[in-house]
């Protein structure tokens, strides 16, 4: 890029790509020091865009959870098909083609994950249910739902500069599934990334115009006009995001804040794993991939490397080996191994770090004012070769567990117990992960519990999941992604958990008649409708409330012997008087759970060819009173909800199955699913 002109990078707001008033700041290559873009947002109108987003938002919420859904996973079709141009402009991040696997790959992974949990996980409507029906009245006349509904605002995301793709999409997918638009705002050192990537999804017209805009530059007064319908995420320093989170209108307005922060990650080398344990092996393996990708510039990284006192020695001089290998230097040439840092500041940044934690530490392996590299010019690139340090008395030292280093830098430090390692991880104030390798269940079991109130996520490494792990540093789209204290208290992510911070949660009141035609569920007491067998209905007939009140069967005691003969399930309670009499529930004899859902279908099923394709399961399945020989069983089976697929010829429908006694008493109670053909014909 040294013979190109810099590109000057633009916003997307209220629908147009928009420069800012002045040239801006320049942007360089983080491997050769070559120019790459100006970026400046100077002169923009912020409140503007918050307005735009929030009336354009109305397209969003018109569409379905299904409808979102299949956004997402077009959305990460396109974006794939491009991208060999989004790792040829990553290489100027200081990124090699493997950090650029993790930020883009990864970042398109998340779309395809939560476009599969959508439709998965999600009902196709437009609003979400939460919890059972809390029944407020003796006769049912009363009833309340919990239900999610898409708040009315934007979601501002200001994101690091570490992770440019996937900083974005991790945060924009569940945004997007919710519900709601967003603001994207991405750090400036690698803001052009961010842009093209924008500029591709922008140019897909696969989003709702409004759905997404950009910001590349300064918020300037952004954050001065949110609501309470906003919402702010940040990822960066503590200090930038406590200063975020008590401005003005965010504080004043209660808007939801999220923070992801400084984090001192570390790792336990569990006392079993000596050396020549496959334990041992991973964890030094782990600990040198924790330092060298992205150049160790990752909010996941691992800090502190806590050992055995007795295996510091072998664990030094592993790193050491194994840290030699990683060849520093231009991220695009094949003998690269670790590539450069962001920009020639942070590499600044690193080394001053590096010198507050030498208050406290020695460094024991690599020079950080010394750069040996396999190509480029250490004085033109932001490189920098791996550190590990040194100390001796974690108990009594401050800086190691104060200070982040954010690039390749680890510090190592003994332990004498287990005790003694989960306290210092503790010292950490709050993190994003941590790790513990050991072959030991009691080891595992008790750092998890140690450990667990102070990080987000724990990851046990051990031989037997070494080949199919996922390792320390990796957030996941459907494990949260956050951590409490100094992590910054807040929860990216997590599946459909991450969904709902960007929802309201509300209790509804009132009749089952008007639950049921907010939450478009059927639930006991609502409106019925009993004409043909509701099995006999394609979806375009099927009514949420379509009913059958079954015939009758008595239950016989030549039944029950026969099931258990039939089945083998001889437990005594079905098989012997005396025995089933002595036991507290049971008065004598009783039939088989699983009869009676086998009995139930047998009343309620329509046998002929229909638009019921296939019954793919049964839900939250409850025995509430026993049956005994002579019972006469009978069902009411209600139609409870309605999921058409997306860009399929069938649907999911979701049955309420009552089974009742001759006294009217609910023997059994739960969903029945089936999958249901859209049309069929009669």
């Amino acid at each position: 890029m040294t013979d190109q002109t810099p590109l000057r990078l633009k916003s997307y707001i209220c629908g147009e790509w928009k420069a800012g008033s002045r040239d801006g700041q320049l942007l360089k290559d983080a491997g050769t020091g070559a120019p790459v873009a100006l970026i400046d947002a100077s002169g923009l109108d912020m409140a503007g865009a918050l307005d735009y987003g929030r009336k354009s938002g109305k397209a969003l919420r018109a569409m379905t959870f299904h409808q979102r859904a299949e956004m997402l996973k077009a959305l990460g079709k396109a974006l794939t098909e491009q991208k060999a141009e989004f790792h040829a402009l990553s290489l100027a991040t200081g990124a090699t083609p493997r950090d650029g696997m993790v930020d883009i790959e990864g970042g398109f992974h998340t779309l395809f994950s939560y476009s599969g949990q959508g439709r998965r996980e999600l009902p196709n409507t437009r609003v979400l249910t939460e919890g059972n029906v809390e029944g407020l009245s003796k006769d049912g006349s009363f009833s309340a739902q919990h239900i999610l509904t898409p708040l009315q605002g934007v979601a501002v995301h200001i994101n690091a500069f570490n992770f440019p793709v996937w900083g974005m999409l991790e945060k924009l997918a569940p945004t997007l599934l919710a519900g709601m638009p967003a603001i994207i705002k991405p750090a400036s050192q690698t803001a052009y990334l961010t842009e093209l990537v924008v500029r591709r999804i922008i140019e897909s017209g696969i989003l709702p115009e409004g759905a997404l805009q950009l910001i590349c530059g300064s918020t300037g007064d952004l954050l001065d006009h949110v609501t309470a319908q906003d919402v702010v995420t940040f990822t960066g320093s503590a200090n930038t995001g406590r200063m975020l989170r008590t401005s003005k209108a965010i504080v004043e307005n209660s808007v939801r804040f999220t923070m992801e922060a400084d984090s001192l990650n570390a790792a336990v080398l569990g006392p079993d794993a000596g050396p020549g344990t496959p334990e041992f092996d991973l964890f030094v393996k782990e600990v040198v991939r924790e330092m060298t990708v992205k150049a160790g510039q990752k909010c996941t990284a691992i800090r502190r490397v806590l050992v055995p006192r007795a295996q510091v020695q072998a664990v030094t001089e592993a790193l050491s080996l194994a840290l030699a290998k990683m060849g520093v230097g231009l991220p695009g040439d094949e003998a690269t191994r670790m590539g450069a840092l962001a920009s020639m500041a942070q590499r600044d940044e690193v080394r001053a770090r590096i010198r507050d934690l030498q208050g406290d530490a020695e460094i024991v392996v690599g020079n950080p004012d010394a750069v040996t590299l396999v190509s480029g010019d250490p004085d033109a690139g932001a490189f920098l070769n791996p550190v590990v340090l040194y100390c001796d008395r974690p108990g009594d030292a401050r800086a190691v567990h104060d200070v982040e280093a954010f690039g390749p830098v680890s510090t190592l430090m003994p332990y004498d117990d287990l005790e003694e390692a989960v306290a210092l991880t503790q010292r950490g104030k709050g993190s994003l992960a941590a790790s513990v390798f050991t072959d030991s269940p009691e080891v595992a079991e008790q750092a998890v519990l140690g450990m667990a109130p102070f990080h987000g996520r724990i990851l046990l490494g051990n031989r037997a999941s070494a080949k199919t792990s996922t390792g320390h540093g990796a957030p996941l789209p459907n494990l949260v992604h956050g951590g409490p204290g100094r992590a910054g208290g807040g929860e990216e992510m997590g599946g459909i958990r991450g969904v709902k911070h960007f929802m309201q949660r509300t209790a509804v009141q009132g009749t089952p008649k008007l639950l049921s035609a907010v939450t478009g569920r059927w639930i006991p007491g609502a409106p019925t409708r009993e004409d043909i067998h509701p099995f006999r209905k394609s979806l375009a007939e099927l009514k949420v409330g379509d009913r059958i009140v079954t015939a009758t069967r008595e239950v016989t005691l030549e039944d029950i012997e026969h099931f258990a003969r039939f089945t083998g399930d001889t437990f005594y309670a079905h098989m012997d008087e005396e025995a089933a009499k002595a036991n507290p529930f049971f008065d004598g004899r009783v039939a088989h759970g699983y009869l009676i859902v086998s009995f139930a279908a047998g009343l309620f099923v329509q046998p002929d060819p229909g638009p019921v394709l296939a019954n793919y399961g049964v839900d939250n399945l409850r025995f509430l009173t026993p049956v005994n020989p002579g019972d006469v069983l009978g069902v009411a089976l209600t139609c409870k909800e309605i999921n058409p697929r997306e860009n399929a010829d069938h649907g999911e429908v979701r049955w309420d199955c009552c089974v009742t006694n001759q006294t009217g008493a609910v023997v059994a109670q739960y969903d029945v699913l089936t999958m249901v053909a859209k049309t069929w014909p009669q």
